[in-house]
Parts: C-alpha cells; structure tokens; sequence
C-alpha cells in the first residue's frame, strides 16, 4: 500500500495539514475526527463527483458528526458563478446553519474555489476542508486559500483569500478521473518544476509518462513534491503581494484563452495552462531571456503528454490578437492597465513583469498560429 503522507502549511495560527494517501476519503473521520466532532458537516460535490465519492465520505462524517448534509450542483465551470453562488448560500442556509458548520469541498477546482467562497462569506466565515478529486485541484487549487468564481470579464475575478482548516488528497480518487481531466492536472505539476525546480522538471520528463499512466509511486511523488512547493510559496507570500505571484506562469495566457472559451468545458483550465506555459517560454525566447534549448524542451514535454503548445491547435485559436489582448489587460494580475506576466529566464527560473512589449507580444501570438 502506498505510504501516506502530511504537509503542513504554516501560516501560525491558521495553519494546516495537507493529507497525500489512497482511501483517505473513507477514512475521513480517523484523519479530521477532533475537527469534525460533534459539529455540522455539509458536503458541497457536483454531479459528476457525487455518486463516485459521496457516499464513502457521508458514511465517514457521520462517524464523527452531529450531522451531515450534502448538497449538488452541476457539474462544470459555469458552476463558478455568482449566480450558482447565491443558490448554494441560500440552500446552506436554509438547512438551519450556524457558525459552527463545517462546509467540505468534495470535487475539483470548481467546486474546491465555489465552496470555499460560500465558507468565506457564509456568516461573515466559517470552517471548510478541501477533498480535492482531481490532479489539478490536489496539485494545485486546493491549496493556499484562492476562493472564487468567475465574471463576465475575466476568470477569478470575484473572491476572496479562506484558507481551508485540512486538505485530504484521497489519490484512490484518481482511478476514477478521465483522461482529459488528469492531462490538465498534469500541466499544474509541470508549473512547479518551471517555476523553480529544475531538477523536479528533470524528473518529470523522465517520469511524466508514469505520472499519466496513474502508477501509484509517480503520481504519489508528483502529487507531495507540487504541494509542498505550494506550501512553501503561500507560507512566503499569503495573498500574493510577491512571491506568490509566480504560481501563475502561463495563466495571463490561459485566463484569456478561457475567457474567449466562455468557459463551457470546450477548454479545461489546466490545458488552457499547459499553451499558457508554452506561450510564455515563446515570449522569453524572443525577449531573448531563456534559450531556445530550454523553449524546446517544455515544449516537447507537453506535447509529448498530450497537451496543447500552440495557439493554432487551441479552441481559442479564431480569437484575435485585439480581443485576447484585451483580456489580458483586465485580468486580476494587471496593475493600471499594464499587463503582468511571469516570464521563464530558464527552467526553474522565472521573474514577474509588467514591462512586455506589446509588439513582441503580438508577435509571438501571430507566431504560435
């Protein structure tokens, strides 16, 4: 059997554990019991999730609970709305809550970011604790506190910083994850060996293929080491006035992609990613701040694994350089109008910036088509 493991996220007084094994989900009373006793538990999964997962970790709650409730909302990104929001506040409300409910987020990063943002604003606050189902919120959304949904004018627009009380990466919930959705996962992880691990890079090009074939040890390893990069950078930097920053390489890019996308499942977010990636490595290659050695290596890994480098193979490919641009300049990272990128100076090297010109941008978007 796989060995478990437990990270901590060390923000003192709101610190917490990040909990890596398989059959956590069913066990979820054992790990949480002092957390969860004697209070009221609500479960917020989507439809997709629910009848997968559902009944394994109600059974476990009410182990240790004085009561628990559960509720289901449809299952994609559209979910991530304020109008879905409002529906889950006013149906978590009308179970007769108080402040000592515990709201768990039982899905991926949709369901992870909407719940936690009913936890940040139900009650002005209350508890809640991650059970992420997919490699890209194990990886990556679950931890660190971003709740939110999106707008009409950009992705996570709305929100708030919450972090979780736990986080259970059940990694038996990843035998049941589609192809696809483990593909987009995977292009989080790859995130943290370019940021500033190169040697974690290394090993994914070597192990990548495991990772994807779900062998336990790889996806195990993949799943801890991106934690604990995360950890480390939101113990730095809690709401992102620095460091922090860096975790999104690629996501100026992918939240204008999305956004074109009209996040209707058409683009995943960790594919919009994985072009993202691309296109920065494009935009330091002609900035002239990475080599061309280091531009081709992240672009044969990721296509290698399935994913998208180029803006001519995306969804978003018939938008124009005017529109995403536009996108890009209104995306919650921009800083009076100036668009803010984190450019690679190599692998496992990258610095914030919000002097690109936009002419070398432009080229590098008509490049990638």
């Amino acid at each position: 059997m796989q060995k478990e493991s437990k990270l901590t996220v060390g923000l003192g007084a709101r610190a917490y554990d990040i909990h890596v094994g398989r059959g956590l989900i069913g066990r979820a009373d054992d790990i949480l019991g002092d957390m969860l006793a004697d209070r009221h538990v609500v479960i917020i999964s989507d439809a997709a999730v629910a009848p997968l997962h559902l009944p394994a970790l109600k059974a476990a709650c009410e182990r240790a609970c004085r009561r628990v409730d559960s509720l289901t909302v449809p299952s994609g990104e559209a979910s991530k709305s304020m109008p879905a929001l409002a529906t889950l506040l006013e149906d978590i409300l009308a179970l007769g809550v108080d402040r000592d409910v515990v709201l768990v987020a039982l899905g991926g990063g949709v369901i992870g970011d909407l719940a936690g943002f009913a936890a940040a604003s139900l009650l002005r606050g209350v508890d809640f604790i991650q059970v992420p189902t997919t490699l890209l919120a194990q990886v990556d959304s679950s931890v660190g506190g971003k709740t939110g949904v999106n707008a009409a004018a950009g992705k996570n627009l709305i929100g708030a910083f919450h972090q979780p009380r736990a986080v259970l990466a059940d990694m038996a919930s990843l035998d049941t994850l589609a192809d696809r959705e483990l593909r987009a996962g995977y292009a989080e992880v790859v995130k943290y060996g370019l940021l500033g691990d190169a040697a974690f890079f290394e090993w994914l090009e070597a192990n990548g293929t495991g990772v994807m074939a779900r062998d336990d040890a790889a996806l195990a390893h993949a799943v801890t080491t991106s934690c604990q990069a995360k950890a480390r950078i939101v113990e730095a930097d809690e709401r992102e006035a620095g460091q922090r920053a860096l975790l999104n390489l690629g996501h100026t890019f992918a939240h204008a992609l999305e956004a074109v996308c009209g996040y209707d499942g058409t683009l995943l977010h960790g594919e919009a990613v994985g072009t993202g990636m691309a296109l920065a490595y494009d935009l330091a290659s002609a900035l002239q701040l990475c080599t061309g050695q280091d531009r081709g290596r992240v672009h044969a890994h990721l296509a290698g694994c399935g994913l998208v480098t180029r803006l001519a193979d995306s969804p978003a490919a018939d938008a124009s350089n005017d529109q995403l641009i536009d996108i890009m300049r209104r995306d919650k990272k921009a800083r009076r109008g100036q668009m803010r990128f984190v450019v690679p100076r190599g692998i496992g090297n990258s610095f914030v910036s919000d002097d690109v010109p936009e002419e070398t941008l432009r080229t590098v978007l008509d490049d990638s088509r």
